[in-house]
């Protein structure tokens, strides 16, 4: 199974330079969109409801004061992705790309799997609650049922 490393490798290939609030919210979506149009999670590590947003911890810790990122770890490994989970990724890159960390984070906290993870806390309360991937899937595959016709559903590998 690919991690976390490897996809945020492959899109700061695929992207180029971005900051680390824009890097963990695309990786979210990356993993949302996985999980509605392939059934699995592209990666294990925790997403957590942070208060800017979903972020995964492991990315986190291993960027830690950096704000802007040119190039990946050397432990992430973009080649570790399949053809499928490529094609995933590329298609949220399309769809979030031009996006900066802080839409991106406004959008992210506006959706159901980051609400529910937060609970009742507020604004800048911190939290690293996860967010569960069931309810990812779910709100994910709403969201992708809702913005596409029904005969136009992506099938998987054409995404």
């Amino acid at each position: 199974m690919t991690n976390v490393h490897d996809l945020a490798a492959y899109i700061l290939r695929q992207h180029g330079e971005m900051s680390t609030t824009k890097l963990h919210k695309l990786c979210y979506y990356a993993q949302g969109h996985s999980l509605a149009w392939d059934g699995e999670p592209l990666f294990h590590e925790e997403l957590q409801a942070w208060s800017n947003g979903p972020v995964c911890a492991e990315l986190f810790h291993r960027h830690q004061g950096r704000f802007n990122l040119e190039t990946c770890d050397p432990e992430g490994d973009p080649e570790a992705l399949s053809q499928d989970q490529r094609e995933t990724i590329d298609a949220v890159l399309d769809a979030y790309g031009h996006l900066t960390g802080f839409e991106l984070s406004v959008l992210a906290a506006s959706e159901r799997p980051w609400r529910e993870a937060r609970g009742d806390l507020h604004g800048a309360e911190p939290s690293h609650n996860p967010i569960d991937l069931d309810v990812m899937q779910q709100f994910f595959v709403a969201e992708i049922a809702s913005d596409v016709p029904a005969d136009k559903t992506p099938h998987h590998g054409d995404h």
